[in-house]
C-alpha cells in the first residue's frame, strides 16, 4: 500500500511573526491618539501630572499584552483612558475615605480627654461606694449577675430564693448605682454655673 501524500493543511500564522506588526500598529495610533487621551485625563482627574502618569500607565497596560488587532483601537484607547481616569478617581476617593476614617478615629481617641478620664473614674468610684454601701445580699446578687453572667433564676437557685426576691435586689442594686452618678455635683468640667 503506498501512501498518498497529504494535502497540505492551511498554515496557521505565526504568533510571534503578527506580534510586532500589531506593536507598531498600536505604537503609530497610540501616539496619534496621546494628546486626545491626557485631555480626556486631564479634565477627568483635574491635574496634569496625574494624566502624565496615567497615561504612561494605559501605555503599558497595552504593551505588555500585546492582543488582537482591534477594528478602531483609537476609539478604544479612548475609552481606556477614560476608563482608567475613573478607577483612578474611585481609588483615590476610597484612600482619601479610608484617611478620613483613620483621622476620625485617632481624633476621637485624643476627645477622650484626661478630664473625661477623671470623671469617669470618678464615677466609677461613686458606683463602687453605692455598691458597698447596699445590704450584704443585695451586693452579692448584683455581682452574680453583673459580674458572674448568671441569671436571676440560677441566682434564684443557688441562694434558695424567688426568682421575684432576685428581681427586688437587682432593682435596688441598680437604683443606687444609678443614683450615684446623677446626684452628684457638677463640677467646673460639666460647664454648669451656679444660679
Amino acid at each position: 500500500m503506498v501512501d498518498l501524500p497529504s494535502s497540505p493543511e492551511p498554515r496557521q500564522p505565526d504568533p510571534s511573526a503578527t506580534e510586532p506588526v500589531q506593536r507598531d500598529a498600536f505604537l503609530r495610533t497610540f501616539l496619534a491618539r496621546r494628546e486626545q487621551m491626557e485631555a480626556v485625563l486631564r479634565r477627568r482627574v483635574g491635574c496634569r501630572a496625574t494624566a502624565a502618569d496615567l497615561i504612561q500607565e494605559l501605555f503599558l497596560r497595552f504593551w505588555r499584552r500585546p492582543s488582537a488587532p482591534l477594528e478602531d483601537l483609537g476609539s478604544y484607547l479612548i475609552r481606556s483612558a477614560h476608563n482608567l481616569a475613573i478607577d483612578h478617581l474611585r481609588s483615590e476617593g476610597a484612600r482619601n475615605r479610608h484617611e478620613a476614617g483613620l483621622h476620625a478615629e485617632q481624633c476621637g481617641e485624643r476627645s477622650a480627654s484626661p478630664d473625661a478620664g477623671l470623671e469617669a473614674s470618678s464615677d466609677l468610684r461613686r458606683v463602687d461606694a453605692a455598691l458597698r454601701a447596699l445590704p450584704e445580699r443585695t451586693r452579692h446578687i448584683f455581682l452574680l449577675n453583673r459580674i458572674h453572667g448568671q441569671t436571676y433564676g440560677q441566682i434564684a437557685r443557688s441562694m434558695a430564693l424567688s426568682q421575684s426576691a432576685v428581681e427586688k435586689h437587682m432593682m435596688r442594686a441598680l437604683e443606687a448605682c444609678k443614683a450615684s452618678v446623677i446626684d452628684t455635683p457638677a463640677g467646673p468640667s460639666h460647664g454648669n454655673v451656679a444660679p
